[in-house]
């Protein structure tokens, strides 16, 4: 099978040539834009919050957490059987049953030699007893309050010793880790019932053009032609719900009064801004005008990638509190997707504690996953292309899925990985790549 090719996209109006040279002259390499982006946003992005350990699922710890009592805090048996002292048990050895320890309340019983204590999970072990001997491995001698072990024990067998899971003052976990179910299991055997975690970016998204309507506000058998239903707004929503972030999403039209109004709206109350479309040099893009109107320095403007070249990073600087920051991302759905993925979502994770930024600019908010190829792949254009891509659960191999075009959501949909083809690069058929999985 020839290898997929990756078609190249060139400029031919002149005039759009001359508005991207007003811009900016230069386009910026994609790993240098996301150095710039996590520099920028790690110098604000410290805040943090307190809540109630059981609203706590999916939050980032602030900071590093430590053991407040042993794990078990006694010496405790394993299973139910006879707390026994292991010189004593060996095969065929009788002892007499003195007593009976159930799991709570600690009776305070002294095994003395010769003898065995019925014990059951969880109880504590009696002073004396160095093993518990297992029902299943004892007969109780007929008419007499003995029992005769069928398999001995050794020293410590079935018995859980005090701070064997966790010891008092131990580190139990890091700061940044997100937590899970077992994790709040682990916080509440300590006592913890609050815990100290990084606030949840408040992220605003404003999906533009005259041409999108909403769902549900146009039956589809009378869409007037050349109107297409919004895509962009809930695909970016659900995109940053997944980061535990906390949306907000409007949509403006192509009239700069009217986008205006819409983000000086969504800037005044989030920490990140999202902005679908109206970014690149149409007569109709006003994106970056009215951001540079209400005050956000843009940082760059177009990234050496593909899909994805006309997006906008910038901030606005606020009194007291850290800045907000502005990603315009292009109106097309796949290329506002990959963008999201490779420049706002690092951003976002990073901010939120998720990653720690120090310099790993290719660290994506994504879990890296190594496949081998099902088929050959070229990428014969001059900029990084982020391919969609499946990961067939028969065979673990990494295909294409549908239409590699910025406008096709049918086959990212199908996508469950992007993988990254360097300007100019081939792979072959089962060559083992990384790619990153959602």
């Amino acid at each position: 099978m020839p290898p997929i090719r990756i078609n190249r996209k060139s400029w031919s109006d002149g005039n759009a040539v001359a508005n991207i040279l007003t811009f900016s002259p230069l386009m910026i390499e994609e790993p240098e834009a996301r150095r710039r982006i996590l520099a920028a946003v790690k110098a604000g992005s410290e805040g943090t919050e307190k809540v109630a350990l059981s609203h706590a699922l999916g939050r980032v710890l602030a900071s590093d957490v430590f053991g407040m009592v042993d794990l078990p805090g006694f010496d405790n048996s394993s299973m139910d059987g006879y707390a026994v002292r292991a010189a004593e048990a060996g095969d065929g050895a009788r002892l007499l049953v003195s007593g009976e320890q159930p799991a709570g309340e600690d009776r305070g019983l002294s095994l003395e030699s010769g003898r065995a204590i019925r014990i059951f999970t969880g109880a504590p072990i009696p002073t004396g007893a160095d093993a518990v001997v297992m029902q299943e491995d004892v007969r109780r001698v007929a008419g007499s309050d003995r029992i005769e072990i069928i398999e001995g024990v050794t020293f410590g067998e079935n018995i859980r010793p005090r701070g064997g899971d966790v010891c008092a003052g131990q580190k139990i976990a890091d700061a940044g880790t997100r937590l899970t179910p077992a994790l709040i299991g682990l916080l509440a055997s300590q006592g913890i019932d609050e815990i100290a975690v990084r606030l949840r970016p408040k992220v605003g998204i404003v999906s533009t053009g005259d041409e999108v309507v909403e769902a549900g506000s146009v039956p589809s058998d009378v869409l007037p032609s050349g109107c297409l239903y919004n895509s962009n707004g809930p695909m970016l929503e659900a995109l940053v719900r997944e980061l535990d972030a906390v949306p907000r999403r409007w949509h403006a039209p192509d009239e700069p009064e009217a986008l205006r109004n819409t983000l000086e709206e969504a800037l005044a109350d989030s920490d990140f801004v999202l902005v679908a479309g109206g970014v690149s040099v149409g007569e109709r893009d006003f994106v970056k005008e009215t951001l540079a109107e209400l005050g956000v320095t843009a940082d760059f403007w177009r990234v050496r990638v593909k899909p994805g070249k006309p997006f906008v990073f910038g901030h606005r600087d606020r009194e007291a509190r850290p800045p907000v920051f502005v990603f315009g991302l292009p109106g097309n759905p796949v290329s506002a997707f990959v963008t999201f993925h490779i420049f706002a979502a690092p951003a976002m994770a990073l901010w939120a504690g998720r990653i720690s930024g120090d310099g790993q600019v290719d660290q994506l908010a994504l879990h890296p996953w190594k496949a081998r190829l099902a088929q050959a792949l070229e990428n014969p254009g001059d900029r990084p292309h982020y391919l969609r891509m499946r990961i067939d659960a028969a065979t673990g191999e990494l295909r294409p899925t549908g239409l590699q075009q910025s406008h096709a959501l049918f086959g990212l949909s199908r996508a469950d990985a992007l993988l990254r083809l360097d300007a100019g690069e081939s792979l072959a058929a089962g060559e083992e790549v990384t790619a990153w999985r959602w």
